[in-house]
């Protein structure tokens, strides 16, 4: 083995930080689908689920920039500046990492609305924000597909435990809106028994 090299080094740091990425972004995906309107976790404060989305969220950023940039400089690959943005531009690979560029692009959007928040108002956030539920998808294709890393073994394993991770939160989210009394017959509830008091 001749060891690591500047070339090698750069395929093993777009790689890695596209794996941490990927669990980074399950985590905040997990967060988010398990928040309920108000916020909240149970047993979590508001204000401590708020800062620990956001802190996942801008690490993921973060190890998402250095993926981006590990993976245009890795001399083995052709990617190319446009491919970033611009989906099925690159000429390797060009699915898997136009998958990339489309969440990418969509994360873009994230972030932007995000910083936004004050001006363009919690309803326009709110349903902006629910690009996140098309860009994990999206983003979990391009880890699989462009990736021989993630085809089997234990990188394998980890994605399948990021798609748990993801269909348990919905199903665990799904279960309590069943079973939660719908904000309707709350309000009349609460109003009859406001009624009876008098």
């Amino acid at each position: 083995m001749s060891g690591i090299t500047s070339s090698t080094a750069l395929w093993y740091a777009s790689r890695a930080t596209g794996i941490v990425c990927l669990v980074l972004l399950t985590a905040v995906m997990v967060l988010g689908i398990m928040v309920n309107r108000q916020g909240r976790l149970p047993g979590l404060p508001r204000f401590a689920v708020t800062r620990l989305h956001r802190n996942l969220s801008l690490l993921a950023v973060g190890f998402l920039a250095i993926h981006v940039v590990t993976a245009i400089a890795d001399p083995f690959v052709t990617i190319g500046l446009a491919a970033i943005l611009v989906p099925l531009t690159s000429p390797y690979r060009p699915l898997w990492i136009g998958l990339g560029a489309v969440s990418l692009d969509l994360m873009l959007a994230l972030i932007v609305t995000s910083l936004a928040r004050a001006r363009i108002g919690r309803r326009l956030w709110r349903g902006l924000h629910w690009l996140a539920y098309a860009a994990w998808p999206v983003a979990l294709a391009h880890s699989i597909g462009s990736s021989g890393d993630l085809q089997n073994g234990p990188l394998l394993a980890l994605a399948a435990g990021c798609v748990l991770a993801v269909a348990g939160a919905a199903g665990w989210r799904a279960v309590r809106a069943a079973r939660a009394t719908p904000r309707a017959q709350r309000v009349a509830a609460l109003l009859s028994g406001q009624a009876g008091a008098r």
